[in-house]
């Protein structure tokens, strides 16, 4: 199945063009995530599913042009044949957290069949001198990781993992110093100093990259360029394999507009070597 055949692709081509209330948006947003399964929804559980009122599911589907949630639905399920995802059975809520990561990283490689949106963050980040990276919160340890990696290949990363006064301060002096672009993870709950932040960073002239969970996510509006990957909701706390994983694509992204990324590994590995520094 292509990119453009899969449920999740053709739901976002039916948001696409309409002007969503954050209500709405939140309902597209768990509509896309459980893709296969949204055509075999009543109202009541897709109210249930996106955290909103029935009536809000009725108002939803009207301002897609629908007459209501049943007209939806059935559009869904002509557009979007598919069986329902299968029960579980057997599975504990472990496995059943496992095997929804699993469903995450297929809709990821379904995304990356057009590597084209990935290329261009890639080039828009190898080309930035510095290059701040911000994630607060729950996303600052996948920020933090790319910054980890990122520093053995690009001349001058600057993680943003702590919010406050200083924030706007250190992009203020990221600009100064030559950086056209600014790398943000961004993931639930979206801390309203993330959206605020990356406004303030495209008014300095920052172009905006953003790894987020969907592409309805609060920040896709401060955001340049916007590259989606869902995060887990099935135990107490999300879980993001589909974040990093997109995280190290875009370092690949990036490696391979770096010319001389090649000679910083290799001379970083001949360093570590002289140190001793891994027991490996």
């Amino acid at each position: 199945m292509s990119v453009a055949d899969s449920p999740a692709a053709r739901l976002q081509a039916l948001f696409e063009g309409h002007r969503l209330t954050p209500t709405q948006r939140r309902i597209a947003h768990s509509m896309v995530r459980r893709a296969a399964d949204v055509p075999f929804l009543s109202s009541v559980e897709l109210a249930e599913l996106a955290g909103v009122s029935q009536p809000s599911v009725t108002r939803f589907a009207v301002a897609l042009g629908f007459d209501g949630y049943p007209a939806l639905r059935r559009h869904l399920r002509e557009v979007a044949p598919a069986e329902p995802v299968a029960e579980a059975g057997s599975s504990n809520e472990y496995q059943q957290a496992v095997e929804a990561e699993i469903a995450n990283l297929r809709h990821l490689a379904e995304a990356l069949a057009d590597p084209r949106p990935v290329r261009r963050a890639g080039g828009l980040l190898a080309a930035s001198r510095p290059l701040p990276v911000l994630g607060l919160r729950a996303a600052a340890a996948q920020a933090q990781g790319f910054v980890y990696f990122a520093a053995k290949v690009h001349p001058d990363v600057r993680f943003l993992g702590e919010g406050g006064t200083m924030l706007q301060d250190r992009i203020d002096a990221a600009v100064r110093a030559g950086a056209t672009a600014l790398l943000c993870f961004a993931l639930p709950r979206h801390p309203r100093e993330v959206v605020d932040t990356l406004d303030y960073a495209r008014r300095a002239g920052l172009t905006v990259v953003t790894v987020a969970d969907s592409a309805f996510a609060p920040v896709a509006k401060v955001s340049d360029l916007l590259l989606p990957a869902a995060v887990g909701t099935g135990l107490a706390f999300d879980t993001a394999c589909s974040p990093m994983l997109l995280g190290r694509v875009l370092l690949e992204a990036m490696c391979d507009d770096l010319p001389e990324a090649q000679s910083r590994l290799e001379e970083f590995d001949a360093k570590a070597a002289a140190r001793g520094l891994f027991v490996d």
